[in-house]
C-alpha cells in the first residue's frame, strides 16, 4: 500500500451503503444513497457523509484533496467471508466433484507450500488479487503449514487490511505430507492466535479443514482451543456435497447429522463460518441459526462443482447470518460481483430472486455481519472504518450500454450481473487508496 497518500480525503461520487439488514426482495428504499455525494475521510475512518454540497461546506476551504468519481458508485469494500489462499493456481481445474477434485487438484497444489517462499509469492499475489477486485475485508484459509498462515496475514497487514486466516488443522485422510498431529495442530494454530490475533486489522481463525479430515482428538482439541480464545474466529466446511456427507456418516456413526459432529466438539458458536450448508435438514438448518454461527455461500464453487444449490432463501427466513464466499480455487472468480451473480441466480432457482439491494448488502454488510464486524465495516457511517470501493458503470462496453441512461436500481443490478474487476474503478483500504487511478478535484 503507498505510503506517500495522504491521510485524508474527501472521496466524491454516487454514494450507496445499506443503513440496516436488508430482506431479500428489498427495495433501494432499505438504502442510504446520494446520487451527488461525498465520504469525508481522515485518519482512515469516516468523518462525514451525505450529498457532497454539505459535507464540501462543513469540511471548510482548507478541505483535504477531493477525489472525484462522479458518474460511478462509492460503496463499501467488498467482505469476502470464505476462500482459500492456497488454491490461486488451480481455479479453472477441470471437471471433478469435491472429494475427488480435493485428491486431483488441492492436495497437490497445498503440498507445494511446505516452501516458505511459495506461501509468500502466492500470499502477496493473493491480497493483491483481492483488492484488485474491490475485496477489502475476508476470512481465508492457509494449508497445514504454519508458516502458510504467517505469509496471509503479514501480506494483508502490509496492505492495512480486515482479514482473518488460519492453518488448517489435518490429521487424517490426506495425504502424509499434509498431516499435522491432534497435539500439534492446536499447539500450532495457538501460537499462532497468540502471534496475530488482534494486530491492525488483523484476527484469527481456528480452521479444521473439515469433519473428514480431522479425528475426534483434534476436533476435540479444537472445541478446546475455541472455548479458551473465544475472542477467534472458527472456520470450516458443512454439507458441501451429498458423498461427503455419506462419509461423514459413515467416519461419526454416532452422529445425528453432519452439524452434529461440530455441535458435538463445541464447533458451533458465535464467530464460526460454515461454508456451503447446502445438503442440510431444515432441523440442521435451525439449530445453526439458533447457535448464532454464520455461513458462506459460495455459489460459483458450488456450481462449478456441481455439488448443489444452496437454499438461501430458507436461511434468510430463519435469520442465519450469511455472507459470500468465492472459495477460490473451486470458486471460477475473485469477484464478489460475479459471485453475487451467481448467488441471484441460485435463489431464484428456488423461487426468490435477491434484488439489487440484497446483492450490495450480501457483498457488504451481509458478510460484516456475518463476521460480527459490522460496527466496524460494511456500511458507511461516521466513525466506521473508511474500506471503500468505487464501481465503473462503464467499465466494460456492454454495461455502459446497459446502464446508459437507467436509474440507480437498474445499475447496481447491471453491475452485480455483468460486473467483474474492470468495472472497479478505485479499492481504498482505511481511507488509502489501494488500487485504481484516483481522480483528483479542487
Amino acid at each position: 500500500m503507498p505510503t506517500t497518500v495522504d491521510h485524508a480525503c474527501i472521496i466524491r461520487g454516487t454514494v450507496v451503503s445499506c443503513r440496516h439488514d436488508v430482506a431479500p426482495q428489498a427495495g433501494m428504499d432499505s438504502l442510504d444513497s446520494f446520487t451527488d455525494g461525498a465520504l469525508h475521510i481522515a485518519d482512515g475512518v469516516i468523518r462525514s457523509l451525505g450529498p457532497a454540497a454539505k459535507v464540501l461546506a462543513e469540511a471548510g476551504t482548507d478541505h483535504p484533496p477531493i477525489h472525484d468519481f462522479r458518474g460511478r458508485l462509492v460503496v463499501p469494500g467488498f467482505i469476502d467471508i470464505h476462500t482459500h489462499c492456497p488454491q490461486a493456481d488451480i481455479i479453472a481445474s477441470y471437471g471433478e466433484a469435491l472429494l475427488t477434485w480435493l485428491n486431483r487438484y488441492a492436495f497437490p497444489a497445498e503440498q507445494r507450500f511446505a516452501a516458505p517462499e511459495v506461501a509468500e509469492e502466492t500470499a502477496q499475489f493473493f491480497m493483491d488479487e483481492l483488492l484488485r477486485n474491490g475485496t477489502t475485508s475476508a476470512l481465508i484459509m492457509g494449508t497445514v503449514h504454519a508458516h502458510s498462515a504467517d505469509a496471509i496475514l503479514r501480506a494483508a497487514h502490509a496492505r492495512g487490511m480486515r482479514v482473518a486466516a488460519g492453518k488448517l488443522m489435518m490429521d487424517r485422510n490426506c495425504p502424509e505430507a499434509l498431516q499435522d498431529t491432534a497435539a500439534s495442530g492446536v499447539a500450532d494454530s495457538r501460537e499462532l492466535l497468540r502471534r496475530w490475533h488482534g494486530v491492525g486489522r488483523l484476527a484469527y481463525a481456528i480452521s479444521p479443514r473439515f469433519a473428514p479430515t480431522s479425528s475426534e482428538a483434534q476436533l476435540s482439541g479444537a472445541g478446546h482451543l475455541a472455548r479458551e480464545c473465544p475472542e477467534a474466529y472458527l472456520q470450516t466446511h458443512l454439507a458441501e456435497n451429498s458423498a461427503e456427507v455419506a462419509w461423514v456418516s459413515e467416519l461419526f456413526p454416532w452422529a445425528e447429522d453432519y452439524l452434529a459432529v461440530y455441535e458435538h466438539f463445541g464447533l458451533v458458536r458465535p464467530g464460526a463460518v460454515f461454508a456451503h450448508c447446502i445438503h442440510m435438514t431444515p432441523a440442521a438448518r435451525q439449530r445453526l441459526a439458533e447457535h448464532g454461527a454464520a455461513t458462506a455461500f459460495a455459489a460459483t464453487a458450488n456450481l462449478f462443482l456441481g455439488s448443489g444449490l444452496m437454499d438461501y432463501p430458507t436461511q434468510a427466513a430463519l435469520g442465519l447470518r450469511t455472507g459470500l464466499g468465492t472459495d477460490i480455487g473451486a470458486g471460477t472468480s475473485f469477484s464478489l460481483l460475479r459471485t453475487a451473480a451467481a448467488a441471484y441466480q441460485i435463489a431464484a432457482l428456488h423461487g426468490t430472486p435477491l434484488s439489487a439491494a440484497h446483492l450490495l448488502y450480501l457483498a457488504t454488510r451481509g458478510g460484516a455481519r456475518a463476521l460480527d464486524i459490522d460496527h466496524r465495516v460494511g456500511h458507511f457511517a461516521p466513525g466506521m472504518e473508511a474500506d471503500v470501493v468505487v464501481l465503473d458503470p462503464e467499465g466494460s462496453r456492454l454495461s455502459a450500454r446497459r446502464t446508459a441512461a437507467t436509474d440507480l436500481e437498474e445499475t447496481l443490478f447491471a453491475l452485480f450481473t455483468l460486473g467483474d474487476e474492470r468495472h472497479v474503478a478505485a479499492t481504498y483500504v482505511a481511507g488509502r487508496p489501494a488500487r485504481g487511478d484516483i481522480s483528483t478535484g479542487t
